[in-house]
């Protein structure tokens, strides 16, 4: 019970990563505050609703209040602020900025349509943009605000090697860099106030959405996801160990991959393996479609951080 007493936020947490982030954060013994648009999911929705996440964050050990907020209404965000606070005397912990739009937005248009075929324009850059960077940007701030004056706290991103290089589509790309940014500008600003803010990178993710389709994947992406992929759960280990480490203003300001916080910390997936970093050979390998030659790759083999800066922005 490492996070006994803390106060959490997970956004977006009716299904996938955030899910997967809030139970752990409970089974650890927060009291997690969760969000989604509706408090019962839809009827085609591959996700469970935000009253079954948050009995199985209380079977887990933890305190759960589900919230309904639509995160692209700011007044939705007030609300959701304004709640936590007063019920918790001014007092937020752990904010994890995981709410996105755009999952099933991205799966419909990815490799059928380009950047300037998607109309009307400004549309689609919303629905990508609009709640998974605009909306983290806003919750960041109204978290700052309660931690600050408390010298304490963790803000969380989650991002994607996507802020790296081009990955779905140009308006996924480009938000995914902003989010790193933000997270790497707002960890500089909030660093003297003892509060960290980080992004974190998880690698292939087996959510409910990826299994759903899991009939329509290629051998090389089933191999990334099934084979070397992570649980919805294995991020919300990572985020445990940071909210128990005492230390972790050490790592502000900076870009965490997954896969390397369990090797720093010791922690393995739920099955009980170890998923590869996303620096790891043999995901190059595998995205290259040698998925035979990946499989004699030791996970130690990594690409050094300044090759990654290689294949980044171009000067």
């Amino acid at each position: 019970m490492a996070l006994a007493g803390k106060i959490c936020l997970v956004t977006g947490a009716s299904r996938g990563i955030g899910r997967g982030i809030a139970v752990q954060l409970g089974e650890a013994g927060a009291k997690v505050y969760i969000t989604g648009r509706t408090l019962k999911p839809k009827p085609d929705s591959k996700g469970v609703s935000l009253e079954e996440v948050a009995e199985e964050v209380q079977n887990r050990g933890g305190i759960c209040v589900p919230v309904v907020c639509d995160h692209s209404k700011d007044s939705d965000i007030d609300d959701l602020f304004r709640q936590i606070s007063v019920e918790n005397d001014g007092k937020l912990d752990v904010l994890v900025n995981n709410a996105y739009a755009a999952v099933t937005t991205l799966l419909d248009t990815v490799e059928k349509k380009k950047f300037w075929q998607k109309e009307p324009a400004n549309e689609h850059w919303d629905i990508v943009n609009n709640v998974g960077l605009r909306n983290h940007y806003i919750c960041t701030v109204k978290a700052a605000n309660m931690m600050v004056p408390r010298k304490t706290g963790l803000i969380i991103n989650i991002s994607s090697s996507g802020g790296l290089s081009y990955l779905f589509d140009v308006a996924y790309g480009v938000g995914k860099a902003a989010l790193d940014r933000m997270s790497v500008d707002c960890g500089i600003e909030l660093k003297k106030h003892n509060v960290t803010c980080v992004s974190l990178w998880p690698g292939a993710v087996k959510t409910e959405l990826i299994s759903a389709v899991s009939g329509e994947m290629d051998d090389r992406l089933k191999t990334m996801f099934f084979d070397y992929g992570e649980s919805t759960e294995f991020s919300g280990k990572a985020i445990v160990c940071l909210a128990s480490d005492p230390n972790v203003h050490k790592k502000t300001s900076r870009i965490l991959i997954t896969a390397e916080l369990a090797s720093e910390y010791g922690f393995k997936d739920i099955d009980g393996k170890t998923a590869p970093s996303l620096r790891w050979v043999g995901m190059a390998l595998v995205d290259t479609k040698y998925v035979w030659l990946a499989n004699w790759v030791p996970y130690w083999m990594k690409l050094p951080f300044s090759l990654l800066h290689y294949f980044s922005y171009k000067f």
